[in-house]
């Protein structure tokens, strides 16, 4: 006679007292985004506290502040760069798990990646064009199109990047003056890297090159004469 197997059901585990447990449905990505938190205490008194998140997805994340609310509690979230807001519950706390420190552990109660701001989106972005570097390599690509590639995609990081530390600047009255600088200085680098690629490039084919500098040339002096 066939025994017949019991099912078993694996359920989500619960914290002490009583929630429901984190299970991490995403990879984290390292951020670095203004919060404000707030929330009631146990007597009902309202409590705001600056937090920055560290490691998000669309789930929730870990935020580093100094005061912690109570695990499972409900709480508000602020973004300070783009003033959106988000309700979310507190996963864990220093005193609740092991491994976290300085912060808390929270689920976004409506998912979203949006709200985390350009940070994430650069960063999610950032992973899947490195992906499709290793399979560019893989296919055997011509190393110059892969510098090309690799060239767009630092631009890309440096640009975002500048326009996040500008707003986060903006919103503190600081001086702009030192990302601007950045900018200038990663423009000039790309500069002085095409310029040496165009000369190994006019180098590769002589007589083509003559013809292309001589219209060039041309088409410049055509423009002068009009002036």
């Amino acid at each position: 006679m066939n025994k017949r197997k019991s099912a078993i059901i694996t359920g989500r585990g619960t914290t002490p007292d009583g929630s429901k447990a984190e299970r991490r449905k995403t990879f984290r990505f390292l951020v670095a985004v203004p919060i404000e938190a707030s929330w009631r205490n146990a007597e009902g008194v309202p409590v705001l506290v600056q937090a920055v998140a560290k490691q998000v997805n669309g789930n929730g994340g870990f935020l580093e502040m100094i005061i912690y609310p109570s695990v499972g509690s409900r709480i508000t979230l602020t973004n300070f760069l783009s003033a959106e807001s988000a309700e979310a519950r507190v996963l864990a706390t220093p005193s609740s798990r092991e491994g976290v420190s300085h912060g808390i552990v929270v689920e976004l109660i409506s998912p979203s990646e949006s709200f985390w701001g350009v940070n994430l989106q650069v960063k999610k972005t950032s992973v899947e064009l490195q992906k499709l570097e290793k399979s560019l390599q893989a296919e055997g690509i011509d190393f110059r199109l892969l510098n090309e590639f690799r060239d767009t995609v630092d631009t890309l990081r440096t640009t975002a990047l500048a326009v996040q530390q500008l707003r986060e600047f903006q919103l503190k009255g600081r001086d702009d003056a030192e990302i601007i600088a950045m900018l200038v200085t990663d423009r000039v680098r790309r500069a002085t890297n095409l310029c040496h690629e165009l000369i190994a490039d006019l180098d590769g084919d002589r007589e083509e090159s003559h013809r292309l500098v001589a219209e060039i040339v041309q088409r410049l002096a055509d423009l002068l004469s009009r002036a």
